[in-house]
């Protein structure tokens, strides 16, 4: 009899293919244009309130990651993500701080894509005239009322979804009956963050741009390598390169 870890590997194995083939051809469309906004000095902005944070942060300043992503932070760790207004707040002073610039992409992150922070960073942005990329479960996005005044949900009010093909709750193995655990939306949406990734960094190189990569600071002359590649961003990335 197969334990609850192995089915928990099986469905996450499952879910992984069909996430894959089912955001292929939105990452094919995205790619390119975030591609050659980078390419023309631009930025890639990432946001998650609360747990959702984490994917926010997967794609920023780590090691074989692209330099040029800096993301929105809230400091409550989304404890407040439901209050109206608060994720307006957050997003001003991170343009006032960063710049949100037309024609950028902005990646907001909110499995259920029903709650106000979220929502109010994805709005603002379009407004700015950004690429608003919405990473949702659309089972759940598409199916549950927003908190939010606006009455749209982060699917409706993106540009582009992808769906890490989740389900309503987000934990896919039933541990006892109507208890469910092991969630998926993590190593899911952080599989589609990095084929977006290596899509961004493949259109970069086959039209003959420098490639913007970090490397481990533990490797001989990365932090050197790394410093290099920030100075270009001065002013625009809210972290300090080792």
């Amino acid at each position: 009899m197969s334990s609850l870890s192995d089915s928990y590997y099986a469905q996450s194995i499952a879910l992984l293919e069909t996430a894959r083939a089912k955001n292929s051809a939105v990452i094919q469309q995205l790619a390119p244009i975030i591609a050659a906004s980078l390419a023309q000095g631009g930025i890639l902005h990432t946001f998650g309130s609360g747990h959702s944070d984490v994917l926010a942060r997967e794609i920023i300043g780590r090691a074989g990651g692209l330099v040029c992503v800096n993301g929105i932070i809230d400091p409550t760790a989304g404890f407040i993500e439901n209050l109206v207004g608060y994720g307006t707040q957050l997003v001003e002073r991170y343009d006032r701080q960063h710049q949100l610039l037309p024609g950028e992409t902005i990646i907001v992150v909110s499995n259920s894509g029903k709650n106000s922070s979220p929502l109010e960073v994805a709005l603002y942005a379009k407004k700015k005239g950004l690429n608003v990329v919405g990473l949702t479960a659309l089972s759940m996005s598409s199916t549950y009322a927003t908190v939010h005044p606006g009455g749209k949900n982060l699917h409706a009010v993106a540009d582009y979804v992808l769906d890490n093909c989740g389900v309503p709750g987000d934990a896919i193995v039933e541990v006892a009956p109507g208890v469910h655990s092991g969630p998926s939306s993590t190593i899911v949406s952080a599989l589609l963050l990095n084929l977006l990734m290596l899509d961004v960094i493949a259109w970069m190189k086959a039209h003959g741009h420098p490639l913007p990569v970090l490397r481990s600071q533990n490797l001989p002359g990365a932090i050197e390598h790394n410093r290099a590649l920030g100075v270009k961003y001065k002013g625009r990335l809210s972290r300090q390169l080792a």
